[in-house]
């Protein structure tokens, strides 16, 4: 009797032991799905930069488009390929994943977006950008203007909301005049294929709250957008493609748009033109000239399609030019 009872005593222990043995990984595994639930949610996008005493630039990412090789314009002994492994740069069935940045400028008591993301133009892996502002604690409602550097889709389509209302409900909308005056002609609009007509319908509707509401104005070369704020001809891969120039006392930042889209291939080789050029020739010459201009200047810079945050400096590298990210730093 007394082996019966060890027995049975033993047994109960057994099985007491395997279901706690059988219940722990359901906890744990609990646990471990919520960490890997957080593990995936990525940090806001937003990266901010002083630039002097009396200047704050934030970098915003939109989120990443994916461009295939094939929108570089092949140039005889450039190989892409090669420039593109070099430097690491993953090339998917999608293509080769592009930032989309735009730039807050805040000065003298204003708060200038320089470009505005794509919103719904572009796909679902953009439109972050209102998002990632109000995440870096800026109120939208807040921003005194929106300047883009050119009227395509994913510099121009982020100041309106997916339902057409303005993004920014108390900016004005600034555009270079040669750039409005190109992609909001319905004249030009109807002079081309079909096929090219959606980037003329994104502009006209990027800025027709703004026109409604009478905060949408234009700007001639050379003129500055707002005060504080120079512009920069930066004609070729737009008609009216304009840089901006931004002073912070000893330093000096060139906002400039489109002048890189492949930064593993267009530094090493700025005759590398893109598909959506508008005239190839003269974006090209535009990139040598910029790029020129920014290394001979020390300038920093910050651009639409470079890996995010897109800031930082230009270096000559041989025959080309290098890329210098900007290195995380707190804002003193």
């Amino acid at each position: 009797m007394k082996l019966e009872k060890k027995a049975r005593h033993f047994a109960r222990a057994l099985m007491a032991g395997a279901v706690l043995v059988l219940s722990a990984p359901v906890v744990v595994g609990a646990e471990t799905a919520k960490d890997h639930a957080a593990a995936n949610v990525q940090v806001p996008g937003y990266y901010r930069m002083a630039l002097g005493d009396k200047v704050t630039v934030t970098a915003f990412y939109d989120g990443p488009v994916y461009l295939k090789t094939s929108v570089l314009n092949p140039v005889e002994g450039v190989d892409f390929t090669s420039l593109l492994q070099a430097m690491s740069v993953p090339v998917t069935r999608d293509g080769v994943q592009t930032s989309v940045n735009a730039y807050l400028i805040q000065q003298n008591g204003r708060l200038t977006l320089i470009d505005s993301g794509a919103s719904d133009c572009f796909g679902e892996t953009l439109g972050r950008l209102v998002s990632n502002i109000d995440a870096s604690g800026i109120n939208p409602d807040n921003i005194d203007a929106v300047v883009v550097t050119h009227m395509h889709p994913d510099h121009a389509c982020g100041a309106i909301n997916t339902d057409g209302t303005a993004a920014f409900r108390n900016a004005e909308f600034i555009a270079p005049k040669a750039d409005a005056d190109y992609w909001l002609s319905d004249a030009i609009a109807h002079s081309v294929p079909e096929s090219e007509r959606s980037f003329f319908k994104a502009a006209q509707r990027a800025v027709q709250p703004y026109k409604a509401a009478g905060r949408f104005r234009t700007f001639e070369k050379g003129e500055p957008p707002v005060p504080g704020i120079q512009s920069v001809d930066e004609a070729g891969h737009s008609p009216g493609m304009t840089g901006y120039l931004i002073e912070g006392g000893d330093k000096q930042l060139l906002v400039w748009g489109d002048v890189i889209h492949s930064h593993a291939v267009q530094f090493k080789h700025p005759e590398v033109s893109v598909v959506f050029d508008h005239d190839p020739k003269s974006a090209v010459q535009t990139r040598k000239r910029i790029l020129n201009d920014v290394v001979t200047g020390k300038l920093w810079v910050a651009a639409a399609h470079l890996p995010f945050p897109g800031i930082g400096r230009v270096v000559t590298d041989g025959a080309g030019y290098r890329w210098v990210p900007v290195e995380y730093g707190a804002v003193r």
